[in-house]
């Protein structure tokens, strides 16, 4: 009777420390198209504390966005591909960004504000912050070795995915993909 208790009750247990893997791994198998790219870690990974400049020229760290899931995308204003990508990032934003989930743009490398204001005028963008990473602490990092490169964060401050290269993050199966990470109460 004692080894019945004990297993149900570890059982009970596991599936409430696993509530959050459940979620990734709802995510992970709704990957189609453009997401396929995505890639989903067994464990989630810790997030660089390096600071990086905010768009008010403030000190940032990633820890300012704690509390929500993080759509992190780097970028450059030389980036072709990056010009392709940030409209999509802009609706991803406009369609889910609020108290569960935001969309983080961070400029890495060399981009004076003139160049992302002008860049992100261009692409009719106005909704995206423009932090910077003007010495690439913060890709280097987290290992971004090319542009763009999109990261998602969890709640905890934790990497749950990756993606290298451009992605439509305003078609259907990409909003799917992060309403299943978020969870239905939102």
């Amino acid at each position: 009777m004692r080894k019945l208790i004990s297993a149900l009750l570890y059982t009970a247990l596991m599936g409430l420390a696993n509530t959050g893997h459940a979620d990734v791994a709802t995510a992970e198998a709704l990957r189609e198209g453009d997401m396929r790219k995505l890639n989903f870690h067994s464990t989630p990974v810790a997030a660089s504390d390096v600071p990086f400049t905010g768009a008010n020229g403030s000190e940032m760290t990633l820890a300012d966005f704690g509390g929500k899931y993080v759509v992190l995308n780097f970028w450059a204003t030389w980036c072709a591909p990056c010009r392709v990508e940030m409209p999509h990032l802009s609706a991803l934003q406009t369609a889910m960004g609020g108290d569960q989930m935001e969309v983080v743009t961070i400029a890495t490398g060399r981009n004076p504000l003139p160049v992302m204001q002008r860049f992100f005028e261009e692409i009719e963008v106005d909704n995206l912050p423009l932090h910077t990473d003007p010495r690439q602490s913060l890709a280097r990092g987290m290992g971004v070795l090319g542009l763009p490169v999109t990261v998602i964060l969890d709640p905890d401050g934790y990497e749950v995915a990756r993606m290298q290269g451009e992605a439509d993050w305003s078609s259907e199966n990409a909003m799917a993909i992060m309403q299943a990470l978020i969870g239905p109460e939102s």
